[in-house]
């Protein structure tokens, strides 16, 4: 069971890379600087992992097109993530935009043919369910004033499932996944560096962003951007090991980092929807793995 251990391992790594970038964010980190030192990071990262394993392979046209959905996948799901927390509740953004992992789940089960065995599924119910409820705080309301919302909603689950089910794709068909991501996180750097956070409107408060505001998030960019090549990077390795409808759901539990992460760092306590939630992850991994 070497890939239900890295998949652990991988789901840890990049809720670190989640809990830094929410550290950026109530230190006043820059949004741009931020996203900018994350994709720098990872470039580096995924870079030295190719050079040192030999696989480095930039003259492949399927390893840009990989990275190219990949890439998207990770930036423009991440952007269309926090544009939807704009129209609408976190309560129902997060668990929403999580259900990515259906999409991934049902994809190895019948494009892959994994086999699916009954107790594993239901592990990957109550996974799925731990993950959504991780995310519900009290007292917030339900309501949904603009109808942007549900666009942002559809089309940044979509893209989370580009890069958490691309990586299977990819494997399979024998590239290079360090290689795919090392392209896919140079674009997003680029894009970044180039035209910042695309739909921010233009103020003179954004444009006085303050020197130490951008030098916060780029250093918790940094960090970030270790975090999310390492985990990633174990994903990927965890694919190639096992089945991808059990290894997605396991991933997806790296919020349970940024939860513990937040209740010792910002003194955030757990609801008693969020303690049941632990419980189902609990159950949940214990069954996947039987």
């Amino acid at each position: 069971m070497l890939w239900y251990s890295i998949a652990l391992g991988s789901a840890f790594v990049f809720g670190l890379a989640g809990l830094f970038m929410k550290v950026s964010q109530m230190r006043g980190g820059a949004l741009s600087s931020m996203l900018v030192g994350l994709y720098a990071a990872g470039t580096c990262g995924f870079f030295l992992q190719a050079q040192l394993a030999g696989t480095w392979d930039p003259l492949n046209p399927r390893v840009w097109i990989g990275g190219m959905v990949i890439g998207l996948g990770s930036a423009w799901g991440n952007l269309l993530f926090m544009r939807a927390l704009d129209y609408g509740p976190a309560s129902l953004t997060s668990p929403l935009t999580n259900a990515n992992i259906v999409l991934v789940v049902a994809m190895g089960a019948l494009v892959f043919g994994e086999p699916i065995h009954p107790a594993a599924l239901v592990g990957v119910a109550l996974l799925i369910g731990a993950v959504a409820l991780l995310s519900v705080k009290g007292g917030e309301s339900l309501n949904v004033p603009d109808r942007k919302w549900f666009g942002l909603v559809a089309a940044a689950m979509l893209l989370f499932a580009f890069r958490n089910g691309g990586l299977k794709v990819t494997e399979a068909a024998g590239l290079d996944n360090t290689s795919v991501l090392w392209s896919g996180y140079l674009l997003s750097w680029i894009w970044f560096a180039v035209t910042g956070v695309p739909g921010k409107r233009k103020s003179r408060h954004n444009s006085l962003l303050s020197r130490d505001s951008r030098s916060v998030g780029f250093r918790w960019g940094l960090a970030a951007g270790l975090c999310s090549y390492g985990g990633l990077q174990l994903y990927a390795w965890a694919l190639a090991e096992g089945p991808s409808h059990l290894i997605a759901p396991i991933f997806a539990t790296n919020s349970l980092v940024i939860v513990i992460g937040s209740m010792l760092l910002f003194r955030e306590r757990v609801t008693a929807l969020q303690g049941f939630a632990l419980l189902l992850l609990a159950v949940g991994l214990v069954l996947v793995r039987s």
